[in-house]
């Protein structure tokens, strides 16, 4: 072994035994591992399951191998993770309300705060570098295409904050109701997808499918909230896994809902945005899962070892989620001006497309580490200054923040 593998190897083992120091006695780490996990299949779906076409002008346009490939919808089941996040959201909420130091209020503004801010951080970047882009030759179709990319995940954002926000209602519900609390979500969005799929589809509002957005994903938030208030055990875990697999398989062979958990380019329906009924399935078998399994995850993460990832991972959360497009995009426009480039910018309509998207993922995985050291800067508050220059630079990132969502929006 060389002199400077054992020194890595040394810091490397330093750097473990500091996280598993300074880890509390009473730190929930099966919930942060269930949070790490569902971070990490985010980038993981957006690398995998989006790609690029190159049109003639050398722009690229949004593409996904689903649209070839249809049997590898079942990765889609996999990587499609947000319901166990808002589990364990909804679960790490609780013990959060239960602890705060003062006001409800007071503990509300901090943690939307805390969310805030990062979505506001890359948004600011991304309009100043949209004219910057366009400046250098960049296609104007480019940056469309990139500006929807970040914006995609943002929407997840805001729609957590939602639900955080309704955690002291959740959690009177959880004490009242039980595990019946995330009920009636559940009943909300099958009604809705009957309305907008059933018999009198044709007479029903376009509007009609957004009623589900709210709902689609409180449910599994609500099922969190009632975990962490002690109201499902093993046998409601048990009741969630069955009953979700259940009326997932009936939805898909039966009702024939689209298989994808995912939007697929080109298709009418989609089951993530908004939510649809299947998604609620996949999230309650999921969360019975997460729970019959928690006791062997917090074992597992006993090894310091294991457990120092998912530290990791836990405390760049909003880096992850707001930077991981900014990544891909990082490596395919400026491969773009080199016209198709396997796996990056060629259609994703083969199987060497997919052997070759997989040998570009360590590179956005560490161009992801690079932003995030730059990045996570937005995360916490801005110290420097005085109150008034802070309250002006806010407002500044604010306007272009603005700036750039009417650009991805395509309003302006």
């Amino acid at each position: 072994m060389s002199r400077t593998d054992s020194t890595s190897r040394t810091t490397l083992a330093g750097a473990i035994g500091k996280i598993e120091a300074r880890t509390p006695v009473h730190r929930d780490r099966a919930i942060d591992g269930l949070r790490a996990l569902a971070l990490l299949a985010v980038p993981t779906g957006h690398w995998l399951l989006g790609g690029f076409t190159l049109d003639g002008d050398g722009a690229l346009h949004n593409a996904s191998p689903l649209a070839t490939f249809g049997g590898f919808a079942p990765v889609s089941w996999v990587l499609q993770m947000l319901g166990i996040f808002f589990l364990v959201g909804g679960y790490a909420s609780v013990l959060s309300y239960r602890r705060r130091p003062s006001t409800t209020t007071a503990w509300l503004r901090r943690r939307l705060v805390r969310l805030g801010r990062p979505v506001l951080g890359v948004t600011a970047v991304w309009a100043v570098l949209v004219p910057v882009l366009y400046g250098l030759g960049v296609p104007e179709a480019t940056l469309r295409t990139g500006s929807t990319l970040v914006v995609q995940p943002l929407w997840f954002v805001g729609v957590y904050t939602v639900v955080t926000a309704l955690t002291p209602y959740c959690v009177r519900a959880a004490r009242t109701m039980g595990a019946w609390a995330a009920a009636p979500p559940l009943v909300t969005v099958a009604v809705v997808d009957f309305l907008r799929y059933g018999p009198y589809a044709d007479t029903m509002p376009s509007w009609l499918s957004m009623v589900n957005v709210l709902p689609g994903w409180l449910f599994a938030y609500q099922l969190g909230v009632s975990w962490g208030e002690g109201r499902i055990g093993r046998r409601g875990a048990r009741v969630l896994l069955v009953g979700g697999s259940v009326l997932f398989a009936v939805l898909l062979l039966v009702f024939h809902y689209p298989a994808s958990m995912v939007g697929v380019p080109g298709e009418v329906r989609t089951n993530s945005h908004p939510p649809s009924l299947l998604v609620l399935a996949l999230a309650a078998a999921q969360s019975g899962a997460a729970i019959l399994l928690r006791d062997r995850i917090g074992r597992l993460l006993t090894k310091p070892a294991v457990w120092a990832p998912v530290v990791v991972v836990n405390l760049s959360a909003m880096t992850i989620l707001c930077w991981h497009q900014t990544a891909m995009l990082t490596a395919a426009v400026p491969g773009s001006f080199l016209g198709p480039v396997a796996g990056l910018t060629t259609a994703p309509d083969s199987l060497g497309w997919i052997v070759a998207r997989l040998t570009w993922m360590p590179l956005f995985a560490t161009l992801l580490v690079v932003i995030g050291r730059y990045a996570r800067g937005f995360d916490g508050p801005w110290r420097a200054g005085t109150r008034a220059a802070k309250a002006r630079r806010a407002a500044a990132a604010g306007l272009l923040a603005a700036g750039f969502a009417l650009f991805a929006l395509g309003l302006a």
